[in-house]
């Protein structure tokens, strides 16, 4: 058995409680013991710099917290849209049709250019201090490109959701029943082996409410989890549609009634939260504030995607968090680690503590207040432990 040790850690962020002080567990003086990529111990003071280990590493009196937990990407796409986003700055307004001139480069992108552009962007988010990421399908829009999007995307995550309800493509105009059939149907059978998920835009200009439900509980049926995009461009039926199937997300949240964050409080969906979203796309933050008091459990995630969302930075979207949706720093930093990871059901991430993947990220900086403190600056000192695989 291989032990690690972090030590002389000045703050480090455990996100248990019972282990240390605060909603984040906070232990000052620490040190952090690693078994065959494992949390086997979180120590204090000499304790910690007593500790037997094959190798060590010294914080140096850093912050160091649980590797950040992206749960909503599109990353497997080719293309840009950046006059799109030039002309959203200049007043026009966002609508979900420029899926589809994604989708036309990505079909027309050979399996190396997508793999090639897709690690470049897993290396871009690793580097922000994402140890974990989701990825969606939903840039191909048939049959063959999707599972091929998955199978893609599979190659750098075990969270690959498949996505072919995203938007009509051009040549189902006038047949959305029809193409809701085919996603619901031989899509969904070529896409199950590559995925873990099953997700569908729940929006005006996408799919309607009963459209959604016909392709979640098809991918339900095929063992596939649930997700949902729903309430980003103005009130409608996703939420409650996600919390009455027991999706474990919903994504976007924007536009919630109070009978939404009610449903929210009440059941098991996290509301994943999309800030990078809102400000490139002009559109108003969601009520952070409202979930929160509310009792729903809350993640925050980048959103990824070259329309609506063109960043990696998780840090981007704590800073968006704090400073947009009144949510307090330590709220922030929770939705980003143990709230990706719960929007993911995953158990073993987003947490130092024994038992959880002992994947933590040392900052260049004494506490966790600098994420929100500096923005847009590189704070990431090292990643310690497994992270993403981008080989």
């Amino acid at each position: 058995m291989s032990a690690l040790v972090v030590d002389r850690i000045g703050m480090l962020v455990t996100n248990d409680p019972a282990i240390g002080r605060g909603e984040l567990g906070v232990v000052h003086d620490a040190a952090l013991v690693l078994e065959d990529r494992v949390v086997a111990a979180v120590l204090e003071g000499d304790a910690g710099r007593r500790a037997d280990a094959d190798e060590r590493i010294d914080a140096a009196g850093a912050c160091v917290i649980p590797g950040f937990v992206d749960s909503h990407t599109h990353l497997v796409f080719a293309g840009d849209r950046a006059e799109e986003f030039t002309a959203r700055m200049a007043g026009r307004p966002y609508a979900a049709g420029g899926i589809r001139d994604t989708s036309s480069a990505t079909r027309a992108a050979g399996d190396d250019e997508l793999r090639a552009l897709t690690r470049r962007r897993v290396e871009e988010a690793a580097a922000g201090g994402t140890t974990h990421l989701e990825v969606k399908s939903g840039y191909a829009l048939d049959v063959d490109g999707e599972a091929r999007l998955c199978r893609l995307a599979a190659e750098v995550t075990d969270d690959v959701t498949f996505l072919g309800a995203h938007v009509v493509p051009a040549e189902y105009g006038g047949r959305e029943d029809d193409y809701v059939a085919l996603v619901a149907g031989p899509m969904l059978d070529a896409c199950a082996p590559w995925c873990r998920w099953v997700d569908a835009f729940c929006e005006r200009g996408a799919f309607d409410g009963e459209q959604c439900r016909a392709v979640l509980q098809a991918g339900r049926a095929r063992g596939l989890g649930l997700r949902l995009h729903g309430n980003q461009l103005g009130p409608g039926p996703g939420v409650r549609l996600a919390v009455e199937l027991g999706a474990a997300s919903v994504d976007h949240c924007t536009h919630l009634e109070a009978q939404d964050i009610d449903a929210l409080a009440g059941g098991s969906t996290v509301a994943t939260l999309l800030p990078a979203t809102d400000f490139s796309t002009r559109q108003p933050y969601p009520d952070a504030r409202a979930l929160l008091d509310a009792g729903a459990t809350v993640a925050l995630a980048s959103n990824c995607n070259p329309g609506s969302s063109y960043t990696t930075s998780i840090p981007f979207c704590i800073t968006l968090a704090v400073r947009e949706m009144a949510m307090t720093i330590e709220e922030a930093l929770w939705a980003a680690t143990a709230g990706g990871a719960a929007a993911l059901r995953r158990a073993d991430l987003g947490r130092l503590t024994p038992g959880a993947a002992g994947v933590a990220v040392v900052l260049d900086a004494p506490s966790y207040h600098h994420l929100a403190y500096r923005p847009g600056q590189p704070l990431v000192r090292a990643v310690v432990g497994a992270p993403m695989a981008v080989s």
